[in-house]
């Protein structure tokens, strides 16, 4: 049975956070160092706010803060960051502009209204999480972070292999305070506009060739003995 009063729920409360979800980016932040201090952060599917609150945290008044819903947010949460109430699909740079021209990381916790069809929810989801990640192809500043919230599916992966082309590395990940029974997970992306660490998500990078060896000549035995 789905324990809806967790750990993480109650901490939420305890920390006067608005959702649980706020200990998910918690931990990738804390992993994948996607945002400090002083950064700039786009948040798509704002809505409650609760990582709005954990951003603006981290980042501090020096750091510029957004957030794009298509549902309000909550009214404390536009005191810490410019909230657009919007399709992120009819987003662009113009509408960030008054808080940064680039973005050091763009994060997504969006997800669908579900249908109770599993493979209807999953391309719903995967849908959205590519709208993120074209938009933050728009925003991100170069060696930027990007991170977006998917079902799982047999076609995530095909999503992993669309993001790893634009970023130096890119994986899933789900973190402790995804509920045990959940089939959400997350694309966790680094270093926007980076050669690849690998060829291919998962797969090692090749070593270096071999570096040229010269030979030696054989050198002849002089007289009185020596070489």
């Amino acid at each position: 049975m789905r324990k809806l009063h967790d750990a993480f729920f109650k901490q939420a409360k305890r920390e006067g956070y608005f959702a649980r979800s706020v200990y998910k980016l918690e931990a990738m932040n804390r992993k994948f160092k996607l945002f400090k201090k002083g950064d700039s952060v786009l948040d798509l599917g704002s809505s409650p706010g609760s990582w709005i609150q954990l951003i603006r945290k981290v980042v501090g008044e020096k750091g510029a803060v957004a957030g794009v819903d298509i549902t309000p947010v909550k009214p404390s949460v536009k005191k810490m960051a410019m909230i657009l109430q919007k399709d992120i699909i009819l987003c662009g740079p113009e509408d960030f502009a008054p808080v940064a021209k680039r973005f050091d990381a763009v994060v997504s916790d969006m997800a669908p209204n579900t249908s109770g069809i599993r493979i209807t929810d999953q391309a719903a989801s995967l849908a959205l999480a590519e709208n993120a990640l074209n938009l933050a192809k728009k925003v991100l500043k170069k060696g930027g972070h990007f991170v977006a919230k998917i079902f799982e599916s047999p076609e995530a992966p095909e999503l992993l292999m669309l993001v790893a082309k634009e970023f130096r590395e890119a994986q899933f990940y789900k973190p402790p305070a995804s509920r045990a029974e959940s089939f959400e997970t997350f694309v966790v992306a680094q270093g926007f506009g980076l050669p690849p660490l690998a060829s291919a998500p998962g797969e090692e990078a090749p070593p270096p060739p071999p570096k040229p060896t010269q030979r030696k000549k054989k050198r002849g035995k002089r007289k009185g003995g020596r070489y």
